[in-house]
């Protein structure tokens, strides 16, 4: 008798969210990563005050009062820390979403197409990809364009990650074109939009939602750049690497303005990491079966 345990048959769905529960580290930092969120979102219509308010308190360490302690001029490093953690991941979603979506379309389309119009296309990734991103990214925002708005710099800079991302759908939709469901469309009818919108970049999620993932940590430690570089966010708006940047000679005097900050960069890069290893393991097409 046989009396080994029987296999269940489950639904994709159902596979990548067992595969990613069962992922510690990637779970963990998903917790992590929620706490944070709320901490920038929700935490100051909560705190008693705002990242611009001006305080009695000069140059407290942290307290009861003042968790985070406060600065020279009397700001609550608290509610600059929310503030500044806000905008942070504000922009990294931001550059996220920019560069997975143009990624996405033009390594799909590629794909498809292959022949010169692939190699057009992906010989122009290869010029982007020399460029270096921080350096360009300050060139530009040094011409005003990202004077205090957030948007304007995840433009600049989702505009200088999408190639990475191009590079992968590509690789996916090459495979991908040459499966019977691409065929039985074309044989019915569709055309390349459709084909690309509703066949390939569907049945390529996985590896898109898990670079879009590592670009949102990208994304996070680039603005923290160009706001250490002084051509990101700028006063009286803040941001995690702008509170950096302003308060990094005071480290050995008031170390609780420049650590504090640092320490949420780090924290949002490294959850997200994680949390995108989670995600290619769960999305890993080797594993389709899971013993009841």
């Amino acid at each position: 008798m046989d009396s080994r345990r029987p296999v269940v048959v489950r639904t994709q769905t159902e596979l990548v969210l067992r595969r990613f529960l069962r992922h510690r580290a990637a779970v963990t930092s998903l917790g992590v990563l929620l706490v944070v969120v709320l901490f920038a979102f929700a935490g100051p219509l909560l705190w008693r005050y705002g990242y611009a308010d001006i305080t009695d308190d000069l140059s407290q360490p942290p307290s009861a009062t003042h968790p985070f302690g406060t600065d020279q001029i009397g700001h609550d490093t608290f509610a600059q820390v929310m503030r500044g953690t806000q905008q942070s991941v504000k922009i990294a979603l931001a550059i996220a979403l920019i560069g997975t979506v143009f990624g996405a379309l033009w390594g799909a389309i590629a794909g498809l197409h292959r022949g010169r119009l692939d190699l057009i296309m992906m010989r122009l990734v290869d010029v982007v990809l020399t460029l270096p991103s921080i350096a360009v990214a300050a060139a530009v925002a040094a011409q005003g364009v990202g004077q205090s708005r957030w948007w304007a710099i995840a433009v600049v800079l989702g505009a200088l990650t999408w190639p990475y991302v191009s590079r992968v759908v590509r690789g996916v939709v090459l495979a991908l074109r040459e499966q019977e469901f691409v065929e039985a469309a074309r044989a019915l009818g569709a055309g390349n939009t459709r084909i690309v919108l509703r066949h390939l970049l569907p049945n390529a999620l996985g590896p898109i939602i898990v670079t879009a993932t590592l670009t949102i940590a990208t994304g996070i430690l680039g603005e923290a750049a160009l706001s250490f570089l002084g051509v990101g966010v700028q006063a009286p708006d803040t941001s995690l690497g702008l509170l950096v940047s302003i308060n990094k000679d005071a480290v050995n005097t008031r170390p609780w303005l420049f650590y504090f900050p640092g320490l949420f960069i780090i924290a949002v890069a490294l959850t997200v990491n994680f949390i995108g290893d989670g995600l290619r393991d769960a999305f890993d097409p080797k594993q389709t079966r899971v013993r009841a």
